[in-house]
């Protein structure tokens, strides 16, 4: 899941969360999650003021972010003086399967 900016939004991106007319969560939603974004839906946001939405995946690559491949390295070396300790595998695989949800996996491509 990531947070973009309304006007990086693209067509056939997923919406990973309600949109509500202003960034708070309080009030009824004007779009619900799992949407399929069209040019016309985000047209209609902008006329609401709509400022950011939640995608899903991670479809947006700001300069300086980290790709999928470097965060899952970042992570392994992260845990590898502790590799062997139990409770330190569990919160690496936790760590990792948010890592797979929040960057989005290409279908083509596999979670080691």
């Amino acid at each position: 899941m990531q947070k973009i900016p309304l006007m990086q939004a693209k067509a056939d991106m997923t919406l990973s969360r309600d949109v509500f007319r202003t960034d708070s969560s309080s009030g009824i939603p004007i779009c619900g999650k799992g949407t399929v974004l069209t040019e016309s839906l985000i047209a209609r946001f902008e006329n609401m003021d709509v400022q950011t939405i939640y995608v899903e995946g991670h479809p947006v690559w700001e300069e300086g972010g980290q790709s999928f491949d470097e965060l899952l390295l970042e992570l392994d070396d992260r845990f590898s003086k502790t590799s062997r300790e139990p409770l330190n595998v569990l919160l690496y695989d936790i760590c990792k399967a948010n890592l797979i949800k929040t960057m989005g996996v290409d279908g083509d491509r596999q979670a080691e």
